[in-house]
């Protein structure tokens, strides 16, 4: 009787991107047995993150905060006090704690990755927490027009199509560690996100850029369930892959996975209203560019749609799992 190789140490996977999709994905990824390392976005300039990176001249902390709660073994009483946000405290409102808290470790230790480091001991996180970058960027996009748009918050506002997004400075340098994670990796996970806002931006980092071509990791991209107003509407599956391609001139993913369940129609009617419609799966133009699609029934539905965390998590491990055996 045969019996099935197992893999003999646990994976390397770098997860890249920011929002919440990273975070929701990220919840299922930790159960699973592999050694997470999540590079996460330094270009937010909005709300709470947007004030503590203009005041303290911090990266922005946010998606960092998300990011580290999802991955964290806390108490769960502990977890909603990071999460929670000041309302009407003058001086405090709007802020969350968990974000004051990585500007206190930053402020303490005298050091971004440090205060992360830190506070993901404290926190017990499963994995490393690592900024795309050491200090904060800012974001600029092209549009439709040839109209230039500064910072991350305005992009989706500007009632234009994107046309491509990049970097001030162009040159920003990554962090060492993040570059060291990426060729260290057996697999490279890119995704979900807001596309010219979350996951672009990381991809712009020159070094980090040319690290992931370079890697001999099995890459993946999960794209998102639903369109984003002002980002991309009427996007297909095959215009998320066509963005990123353009913008870092090399085709990055073996795996596509994507979402092939159904959306009630009054979910469908609600998204409908904000402007958001599901990611269509043009399968044969997708496939055609040598991309292979894994697609499944991966949404689940609460108050927004998200990602089925657990079905998900299963897809990723599996892809991971049979690529590591073939490379033995």
């Amino acid at each position: 009787m045969q019996t099935r190789h197992k893999i003999l140490r646990r994976p390397k996977i770098v997860v890249i991107g920011g929002g919440t999709g990273l975070s929701v994905m990220l919840r299922g990824l930790k159960e699973k047995p592999l050694d997470i390392t999540a590079i996460v976005t330094v270009a937010d300039d909005g709300g709470s993150s947007g004030i503590l990176r203009n005041e303290l001249q911090i990266p922005p902390p946010g998606d960092i905060r998300n990011v580290l709660m999802a991955l964290a073994d806390a108490e769960p009483l502990l977890t909603e006090v990071l999460q929670y946000r000041f309302k009407s405290v003058p001086g405090l409102a709007g802020h969350s704690l968990g974000n004051l808290m990585l500007a206190a470790m930053t402020d303490i230790s005298g050091d971004f990755v440090a205060g992360i480091r830190e506070l993901s001991r404290v926190l017990a996180v499963r994995g490393r927490v690592l900024p795309a970058a050491e200090k904060a960027i800012v974001l600029k996009a092209e549009m439709a027009d040839g109209s230039i748009v500064t910072g991350e918050s305005m992009i989706p506002k500007a009632g234009q199509a994107i046309k491509r997004v990049f970097l001030e400075p162009a040159d920003v340098e990554p962090l060492e560690e993040a570059v060291e994670a990426i060729e260290q990796a057996d697999a490279i996970l890119i995704g979900p996100g807001s596309l010219y806002t979350s996951i672009i931006p990381n991809l712009l980092v020159p070094k980090l850029a040319s690290a992931i071509v370079g890697s001999e990791a099995v890459k993946l991209f999960v794209c998102n369930v639903m369109t984003q107003p002002g980002e991309t509407d009427n996007y297909s599956v095959g215009d998320h892959l066509d963005a990123i391609h353009a913008h870092i001139g090399h085709h990055l993913f073996d795996y596509v996975i994507v979402n092939d369940g159904e959306i009630p129609p009054q979910i469908e009617s609600r998204y409908a209203e904000m402007g958001a419609k599901a990611v269509h799966l043009d399968l044969d133009a997708v496939t055609q560019k040598g991309y292979e699609v894994i697609a499944d029934r991966l949404v689940l539905f609460r108050t927004f749609l998200r990602h089925d965390a657990e079905r998900l998590s299963h897809h990723i491990y599996k892809l991971v799992e049979n690529w590591m055996l073939r490379k033995r």
